[in-house]
């Protein structure tokens, strides 16, 4: 079992059922999962961009990428349904876990001037989503072998459809809040 998944069993439930007063554990909010999305727009000029991206986010993940295509066509940038353009990576169980706990203790605090990520990413059902500028704050990623920096979006997708809720299922993580 993931460390931080034992400490979600131990701590976190107790600790959420007192703060949102509810009896009954499959009322509270759960971590169901999290998707890790880079977009790669320069992959249509540069097809080892991709290659390389779908790599690191395999090594970040712990899990394989997936190559994401368009799924329109914009004229505007030279982009036709099905090209490729980006990866992606859904974790869940074990996995999302583990990464859970690396970004929030190893990752965020290895950000340059980092003052706590944004209270206000929610998207009304309870779903938080935020941005990386670039891949190298993760440990697993080689600064030496990288050739460009990318960034990815991570979306954490909660059982509870109360933005509220998951906040306070994300601080009881440890997930670093900016205070506005």
């Amino acid at each position: 079992m993931a460390r931080l998944q034992e400490f979600y069993q131990k701590t976190v439930v107790p600790q959420l059922t007192t703060k949102l007063n509810r009896t009954n554990r499959m009322s509270l909010p759960r971590l169901q999962k999290i998707v890790l999305n880079m977009g790669v727009g320069k992959a249509l000029q540069d097809k080892g961009r991709l290659e390389q991206a779908v790599e690191q986010l395999t090594m970040i993940a712990g899990q394989k990428a997936v190559v994401t295509k368009a799924r329109i066509a914009v004229s505007g940038f030279r982009l036709r349904q099905g090209y490729e353009i980006g990866c992606r990576v859904t974790l869940r169980g074990k996995r999302m876990f583990e990464f859970l706990d690396r970004l929030i203790n190893v990752a965020l605090p290895r950000i340059r001037d980092f003052r706590g990520v944004n209270p206000k990413s929610f998207d009304g059902n309870g779903n938080y989503s935020m941005g990386l500028a670039e891949q190298l704050v993760f440990p697993e990623i080689d600064a030496d072998k990288v050739n460009f920096t990318q960034g990815m979006d991570i979306t954490f997708v909660t059982s509870t459809r109360n933005d509220d809720d998951a906040r306070e299922l994300l601080r009881a993580f440890g997930m670093p809040f900016r205070e506005n």
